[in-house]
This record gives C-alpha cells, sequence and structure tokens, in this order.
C-alpha cells in the first residue's frame, strides 16, 4: 500500500522529526543535557515538546484522512476508528507488560501500569475522530475552547497545580484506578484520565488546523493558515501561562496553546522551505520516521525493553564511554545510536514501500 501522492511532504517531515524526537528523549543512557530531559514540574524544555507535536499533528492527520469520506459516520468508518483506538490502547498495555514479563513477572496485572503514551494517543484519536463523525465542524473551535476552560477550571479549584497526592488529578486516578496501576515516579501519572480534557483540546486544534489547512486553496494561503494560528496560540499560551503555568505533567491550558502554536509555526516554515522552496534534499531520513511513526515508536519502545534485559545496551553505553568521558555526551550518543538502530528499521520498509497502518 502507498501513501496517498497528494499528500504534502512538509506533513511526513514534521511527524518524522517529532517521532524521531519522541525516540531520542526517551533512550538516553545515563545522565542526559537538561534540555533533553523533561522538566520536572513548571515549565518547559525542548524534550517536552515533542509528544505535543505528535499530538497536534496526528489531529491535522485525522482531518485529512476522515475528509476523505466527507465524514460521513458509515459503518466501515465506524468500526475502523473504533478498530484503531482499541488496538492503540492494546498495544500501549502489551508495552507495559512486556516491560514486567520480560523480567519475569508475566502474571503482573494487579500492578500494571493502566496509562501511557499510546494509551493518551488511543483516547484523543477515538473521541476527536467520532467528534468529527458526529458534530458540525463550526463547533470545534467552541469546544476547544470550552474544554480548556473547563480543564482550568478543575485546575484551579481542584489544587491541579500541587505536585503530592492532593492533586485532583491523581485523586481521581486513585480512587477509579488504584495506585498500583499508576505512574510511580510522580504523584501525578502525567498521561492519567483528566489530563485527557486538555488532550483532545490539543488534538482539536491540530484538526481545526487541518480544516483551514484544506480550505485554503493555494500552499501560501495553507502556510499563512500556520503562522496565524501558530503565533496567536504562543502568545495566548504565554500570556495564559501567568495564571496557569505551563506544565507537561498535568497538561495545562497554556501548555496546550503554547506547543500547539509551536508546532503550526514549525509547520509552516517546514511548508515553506519544502512544498513551496522545493528544498527536500535532506527530507529521507525524517520521511523514513514519518510514514510509519506509530510503528516505529512501538518498535523503539519494545527494542529498548529487549535490550535492556538482555543488557545490550549497558555493553554499548560501556562502549561509548569508553571513548566519551563527558557523562552527557556519552548519554545523547547512545540516544543517537539508538535512533541509528530505528531508523535503519524504518529505511527497510521504506524501500520496500512498506507502510504498516493499524
Amino acid at each position: 500500500m502507498s501513501p496517498n501522492k497528494q499528500r504534502l511532504l512538509s506533513l511526513d517531515i514534521l511527524r518524522g522529526i517529532t517521532v524521531a524526537g519522541m525516540i531520542l528523549v526517551n533512550n538516553g543512557y545515563g545522565e542526559s543535557f537538561q534540555m533533553l530531559q523533561h522538566v520536572e514540574w513548571n515549565g518547559m524544555t525542548p524534550c517536552d515538546l515533542v509528544f505535543p507535536f505528535f499530538l497536534f499533528i496526528m489531529g491535522v492527520s485525522t482531518y485529512l484522512s476522515l475528509s476523505k469520506s466527507q465524514f460521513k459516520a458509515t459503518p466501515a468508518v465506524v468500526r475502523k476508528v473504533v478498530k484503531r483506538t482499541v488496538l492503540l490502547f492494546l498495544i500501549g498495555l502489551g508495552i507495559n507488560w512486556l516491560d514486567h514479563a520480560i523480567g519475569g513477572d508475566v502474571l503482573c496485572f494487579d500492578h500494571l501500569r493502566i496509562w501511557a503514551v499510546l494509551q493518551r494517543i488511543a483516547l484523543c484519536y477515538g473521541i476527536v475522530s467520532m467528534f468529527a463523525l458526529m458534530v458540525n465542524h463550526k463547533w470545534v473551535l467552541p469546544t476547544i475552547i470550552i474544554l480548556l476552560v473547563v480543564y482550568g477550571i478543575i485546575l484551579l479549584t481542584g489544587n491541579g497545580y500541587a505536585q503530592d497526592s492532593s492533586n485532583i488529578l491523581a485523586r481521581v486516578d486513585i480512587r477509579l484506578f488504584g495506585t498500583e496501576h499508576l505512574y510511580h515516579k510522580s504523584p501525578v501519572d502525567p498521561e492519567g484520565l483528566l489530563g485527557t480534557i486538555s488532550s483532545v483540546a490539543h488534538v482539536l486544534i491540530g484538526f481545526y488546523c487541518g480544516m483551514l489547512m484544506k480550505k485554503a486553496a493555494t500552499v501560501q494561503e495553507k502556510v499563512l493558515q500556520f503562522f496565524l494560528v501558530g503565533a496567536v496560540l504562543v502568545i495566548g499560551g504565554y500570556l495564559l501561562s501567568y495564571g496557569l503555568p505551563l506544565n507537561k505533567r498535568i497538561w495545562s491550558p497554556s501548555y496546550v496553546m503554547v506547543t500547539c502554536g509551536l508546532a503550526a509555526l514549525l509547520q509552516g516554515i517546514l511548508m515553506v522551505v519544502i512544498d513551496l522552496k522545493g528544498k527536500k534534499g535532506w527530507c529521507t531520513f525524517f520521511q523514513v520516521f514519518g510514514i510509519n511513526p506509530l510503528f516505529l515508536y512501538v518498535a523503539s519502545e519494545v527494542l529498548a525493553i529487549v535490550l535492556g534485559h538482555f543488557g545490550v545496551s549497558e555493553m554499548v553505553a560501556g562502549a561509548i564511554r569508553s571513548v566519551i568521558s563527558y557523562p552527557q555526551m556519552a548519554s545523547l550518543a547512545y540516544a543517537l545510536y539508538f535512533v541509528l538502530l530505528n531508523f535503519i528499521l524504518g529505511y527497510i520498509l521504506y524501500k520496500r514501500r512498506i507502510y504498516i497502518k493499524l
């Protein structure tokens, strides 16, 4: 199966940059540079951009994909959405299970983490897709605003910025799922249930940008739309951050606005460079990641677990440290090596024109 030849290459490149970035920041070995670490609480580093960029571009892609069926909720389209949602969620659970099972804890279901990146992707994709099929698109922008306002009120009234178990996000997750099924490195699960509210708004912003892009007659008009939306969101998000600080852990409204705005601006820049000026010579590396994004992300998670369990990661990291004494540089070198491993896998699929989709 081949991808739609009419699609803008820049969309695949942004997706590819994002997936390669997700793999890079997730796989440093040892002490990483600060910019390649998630902020512990309020604030943002470049590392905190990769996942929101993915959700943004997923929103754009969801609009373009569903527009092919004119957003008609036919049984076939609904089945496809439901199937993809369920599979993504189950694959995410499967990765969490493998992390336990490979060490012998096969029956780990009483303490298996329910939430993670793929589970959030699944919920956001499923909710936004069903919204797109069932609701008039004139309600997209009002819905985004309502979701962010409601979520902001929840945070302000529920101690949502507390970095402890008094946080309403933590309280809801503990009440519904129990502490054993949650993220243990932080009192607040960064992919917990309530955070899905703002994450859905996040994907809807991407969806809205896809709608604007589709309606624009020329590439120049598409670029202008992305720059305009991006500027409004970044400025608005930073102004909002004075009351609701940027925070990835709780996926705060200001974080949604700023990261979506930056993603829109980068998409506009890529359109200018690639689609208008035709400078594509550097694109292949990221295109490899962009055409099989979910497969390569899942492969990277599985590969990291397997290599770590069998001691390969430690062996390679040790070899790198014997050459590079600076710990942060050694960690970055390992992360780049790991990205290259996944690129090789993706390049094989790319050359054979194999596009793996759920």
